[in-house]
Formats: C-alpha cells, structure tokens, sequence
C-alpha cells in the first residue's frame, strides 16, 4: 500500500512539471510584438504630417496572419482613395512576422482642428502566434499638438454702443497657411437684444457665410448692419466660428469673442470745450471754453468777478486767448470781471451767463517718467462769489503710426527692374513703425489700401505679427491688428514695427511716372484712459521712395 502511494505521487509530480513546460511552451504574450506610431509632436493647421507605423516581433515565435488598422486623426484631409479608417490585411503587411523581424508602414495626411487642439491616431494590430489558434492585438496612439492656426480672424466691432442705435460691425479674415483651404464658412451668434438689418457680402439666414477658396496671403471681411437693444451698463457678447465643412459636420478653426457695453450720451451741461460739455482733448488740440453760470438762487447777483485757474502740463499757455478776460502769466488764470462781461454785472434768479476763452494744447511733452506723464489730465477750477469748482477734461494718448517704403533692405531682399518697367514685377519693403505717448490703447488697427496692381507677396516680419495681419483680397484693404500698446511705446523705448513685402506690375498708363505702392495709413485705436477712439494717418508711397537713399526721382518713374 506504502509502495502505491509512492508511485501515485511521483506520477502526479512528473505530469504536473510535464503540464507546465508544456504552458510554458505554448503560452504567449501579447507583449512580444512591439507597436508604436512615429509622428510629430506639434504641426501647425494645414501641415502636411507623415506617420510611421513601426512593429518587431521580439519574441521567437512567428506570428501568423498579421492584420492592421490605422484610424487617422478626426477631420484629417487625406491623400486621395485613402479612408479615416485604413484596414491592411496580412499579404499587404508582407505575410508573417518572423522572430527579430522588424517593418514600417507610413501614412500621410493634413491635420484640421484649433489651436492646442491635440490629435489623435491610432493603430491596432492583430496576429496569431504559430502553433497557437488564439488571436492577440496591440494598440497604440499618437497625439500631435495643433500649435497653430496661421489665420487672422478678427472683429472689427465698437466696444461701446447706444440702445437702439443702428451701428455696423465687420468680421475680418486672412489666411498665411501654405495650403489652400476650401469649403470654408463663418458663423456668427449674436447676443439678445440684437436686431439683424443687413450684411455685405449676403447671409445664409443672417448668421451664416460661405467663404471662397481662401490662398496663402488671401483674405476678405464681412459687414453687418444692425441694432443692440439694452439696459444702460448691460454688457454684450458676439461670438463667431470660422470654419471648414467636411462631410456635413463644421469643423471649426478659430473661435473668437468680443465684448460691448451699453451707454447712453451724458447731457448735463456746466462747462463745454469746443461745444461739448464732455469733451475729451488730444494734444494739439485748440480749446474753445464756453463757461455757463446760471442764478439758482431767489435773488439778483451783481457785479460778479470769475477767475479761472489753468492746471495741467499740456496747456501751452502762451497760446490762451480772450476778448473779455485777461491772463494773469503768474499763476496760469484768466480773469473775467463785470465791466467787461455785462452778463455778469446783473444776473436775475434763472438766468445764465456765459464767458469765454481759447487755449491750444501742447503738441508732445516729455514722458521721460511715464508713470508721472501716463493717463494726463488738465484741470480748470472756476472760483466766483467764494464758491469754487473745479472741471477735470482728460487727454487721449497721441498713437503715431509712420509708413516707409524700401527696394534696397536688409528684411526680405527684394528682385525685380528698379526703375520698374511695363509689365514686369518688382518687389518692395513696405514698414509700419507705431508710437504710443500717454495712455494705454486698445484694439489698434493699422490700415491701408494697396492699387489693384500691387500685391501681397505673404512674406511678413517678424513672423510672432503675421498672425495680426489681415487682408481683403476685394477691396485690396491691409488690417494690422495690434491689439494693445503701452503708454510710451516707441517714445521711452524702440516703435513697434511690422515689414511686409508687396509686388509691383507697372500699366503702360504709368509709363514716365512713379507707381503708387500703398495709399495713406491710417492708424485707429481706443484710448482706455478716456474711451476715445483716436486715429492718425502717415502718407501715401510710390515708387520714388524717399526714405529709401538708394532710390533717386528718376529712378522711381516707370520704363
């Protein structure tokens, strides 16, 4: 008995050591066979990406009847017969997989999405391991970064509005994207209280465009008419998509937002400057002061004396000006009294007098300490009968914007005949320089008009500006949206400065004279300080050139 179970034992041992080494043998990991993508990591919109699909077999088993999947990126634009998603089967991977083997496949297509969207493509791969009927997978992913979106998308929209008050706005586009996009559209969501009226070019059902084949350095706006209706200090926000259509779903590639407020004017009238009783100055400015005293009281007042007292670093008080008064140098007043003023020798209750004077504002003035000159003022404090008041006006920022032209430069390098002939194309260095003295300015907008006959090369520097940079391929109209700038800009330290190229083919009208190159600039911004739109413009450039010392008369006249 002692015997029989011995031999039970050791029978059951060996099978048991028999039974692993054949699950040893015969099991598999899936592990064995190594599957990766190899793709970018950040590709700008419209980049062409290739992706490598690479697998080893680093097992010693032959794997059988390999089959593989690759599922590109959503909304990719794919090489023509491909499919978002490609099924390769065993005979086109090259038949089994065998131990050390390794192979690669690639896939190509373009990337669409948003800026800092991440895109994703993924991979499966199928196999059975010789001598064993169950199927094993691997999957992998690739996630590729949208760094950027080379297409300015701008609004070009009031940042304060009057309820009720009939207003236009614009939506500007330009495209700095190699590859050209097509199927584009836009669309807009207005906020409540908004009452459509018109658009240019026409809506598809008022919040809907589609845009045409849009080629690098190609761009176009949209105008719209309509109301805003709401409570006084009610704030409002537009929102509007552009995108790409792709099989039936928008896929959108920019995204932006603007804010407006709701205002209504200011009517209370005490002091006007040139006929407004809110006026807001700029230098250089001639300042007109109307002064109105109205008898509140129940009895007549006599023989009034009004001094004004003049405070602020922009007057330039040796301009001040009174038919009536007299300017006393030593402490900056006017002096108005009754026996120049006859208004002011009777006043019954309920009547109002007037008196008047003329002060021009300094052109610039030092803003060597920014902190102390930013956000300016000028004051005048009125003192009659014992009583004083004071008016403070705010002054806007002076935003400069100078506009050069160049053949000879050191930006792009420019080709072409100089002097330029009949039909054949030059190139030319267009630069912007902008300057900002006083205040903090927003939503500055740099614009120009090309001729029909000259035209945007797409080179822009520095590259950090081209996506500011706007342009409507109709009206031949250039944007430079800057954005914000920081009192002294330009003064205290260097003037933003932006160069792009533009190509000249001179008509035959033009023979024997200089070629326009760019109409005026005009600069346009709102002054945070004071909530005035200021504007400036730099003249119009032909081919003469005259910041360019190369550049003679003569040599700027059409051949």
């Amino acid at each position: 008995m002692r015997k029989i179970i011995f031999f039970i034992t050791i029978s059951t041992l060996i099978l048991g050591i028999i039974g692993w080494w054949y699950y040893q043998k015969n099991t598999y990991s899936k592990e064995i066979l190594k599957l990766e993508i190899i793709g970018p990591e950040k590709v700008n919109l419209g980049d062409e990406v290739e992706y490598i699909v690479k697998y080893r077999n680093n097992g010693d088993v032959r794997l059988e009847e390999p089959k593989l999947i690759f599922e590109y990126p959503t909304h990719s634009i794919l090489e023509k017969g491909a499919h978002i998603r490609e099924e390769i089967n065993s005979k086109k991977l090259g038949g089994p997989i065998y131990p050390g083997q390794e192979r690669t496949i690639k896939f190509r297509a373009r990337l669409l999405g948003k800026e800092n969207e991440v895109k994703v493509a993924k991979a499966w791969l199928s196999f059975r391991p010789r001598n064993l009927s169950a199927r094993y997978e691997s999957v992998t992913t690739c996630n590729t970064l949208i760094e950027h979106v080379p297409i300015t998308f701008q609004f070009d929209l009031p940042s304060k509005i009057e309820s009720g008050r009939e207003f236009d706005f614009r939506l500007n586009y330009f495209s700095n994207t190699d590859f050209p996009l097509s199927d584009l559209g836009i669309k807009i969501e207005y906020p409540d209280g908004f009452e459509f009226k018109s658009a240019t070019p026409k809506s598809l059902g008022d919040k809907e465009w589609e845009i045409p084949i849009l080629n690098k350095a190609e761009g176009g706006r949209i105008e719209i008419t309509g109301d805003l209706q709401g409570e006084v200090g009610e704030n409002k926000i537009f929102k509007a998509m552009l995108g790409i259509w792709q099989g039936g779903e928008f896929v959108i590639l920019k995204e932006i937002y603007k804010g407006v407020e709701i205002v209504e004017p200011n009517l209370y009238i005490i002091q006007q400057i040139n006929g407004n009783p809110e006026y807001v100055a700029s230098p250089g400015d001639l300042l007109h002061y109307e002064i109105f005293l109205r008898n509140l009281g129940k009895e007549p007042l006599e023989n009034l004396f009004v001094v004004i007292r003049l405070k602020g670093e922009a007057y330039d008080l040796d301009t001040v000006n009174t038919l009536t008064g007299n300017f006393q140098a030593g402490d900056n007043s006017v002096l108005f009294d009754w026996r120049k003023n006859h208004q002011l020798e009777f006043l019954n209750p309920q009547e109002e007098a007037k008196i008047e004077f003329w002060v021009e504002l300094k052109k610039e003035w030092d803003v060597s300490n920014i902190e102390e000159e930013k956000n300016p003022t000028i004051k005048d404090e009125i003192s009659v009968l014992g009583t004083r008041k004071e008016f403070e006006t705010k002054v806007n920022s002076r935003l400069e914007i100078v506009q050069k032209g160049y053949f000879q430069d050191e930006v792009f390098g420019n080709s072409g005949p100089m002097p330029p002939r009949v039909g054949e194309k030059t190139t030319f260095t267009i630069i912007w320089q902008v300057r900002n003295y006083f205040n903090k300015v927003k939503d500055i907008k740099v614009k120009a008009t090309l001729p029909q006959n000259v035209e945007l090369t797409g080179k822009i520097f520095p590259e950090d500006q081209s996506q500011k940079f706007a342009f409507d391929s109709q009206s031949h109209e250039i944007i430079w949206n800057i954005g914000e700038l920081e009192p002294g800009t330009g003064v205290i330290n260097d003037p933003l400065n932006i160069a792009f190229q533009v190509s000249l083919r001179p008509t035959s009208d033009q023979k024997g004279s200089p070629a326009l190159l760019i109409k005026e600039a005009r600069i346009i911004g709102e002054d945070e300080w004071t909530s005035q739109i200021i504007d400036s413009t730099s003249p119009e450039i032909d081919t003469t050139l005259p910041d360019d010392p190369t550049i003679s008369e003569e040599t700027g006249k059409v051949q």
